[in-house]
């Protein structure tokens, strides 16, 4: 089990970060991801960092500027990365399962290629669950559909 990311593997990767399109370090017991992390791995398209106990990433996942895809379900989050919102290539979020109360629904619409939020199994506020209901141009899953 990760609890952080090893500061050893940003050396001994550094003349290939930017081959490396996809990292999953799903279901391990991080806290935190280093602002490095994301400074590092520009050229990732997908993220999967399900299952840890993350609240927050560091403003640097902007960086992110190809990232297409982040998978962030089970861990807990209580505010919604905010940061994710300038990724202008995302295109499926997935936060099932945090701790979110609120979601940027207005941020999010404004994002050119999002596609697909998950936000199932989270303790939305009643405004965030109404909100989900209106018509968007990306897919929401969340608890509110009928």
């Amino acid at each position: 089990m990760l609890a952080s990311f090893p500061d050893g593997v940003f050396k001994v990767l550094r003349t290939v970060t930017e081959n490396i399109r996809v990292i999953t370090l799903a279901d391990n017991e991080m806290k935190a991801v280093s602002s490095k992390f994301f400074t590092t791995f520009t050229q990732l398209r997908e993220l999967d960092l399900q299952g840890n106990v993350l609240t927050k990433l560091p403003d640097s996942v902007s960086e992110m500027k190809h990232l297409t895809s982040i998978n962030l379900a089970n861990n807990k989050f209580s505010i919604f990365p905010d940061k994710l919102t300038e990724i202008a290539t995302l295109e499926h979020i997935d936060l099932q399962g945090n701790s979110l109360t609120e979601v940027p629904l207005e941020k999010l619409s404004d994002m050119p290629s999002l596609k697909w939020l998950n936000v199932k199994s989270n303790p939305l506020d009643s405004n965030t669950k109404s909100a989900l209901q209106s018509p968007r141009k990306f897919d929401i899953l969340s608890t509110a559909e009928s």
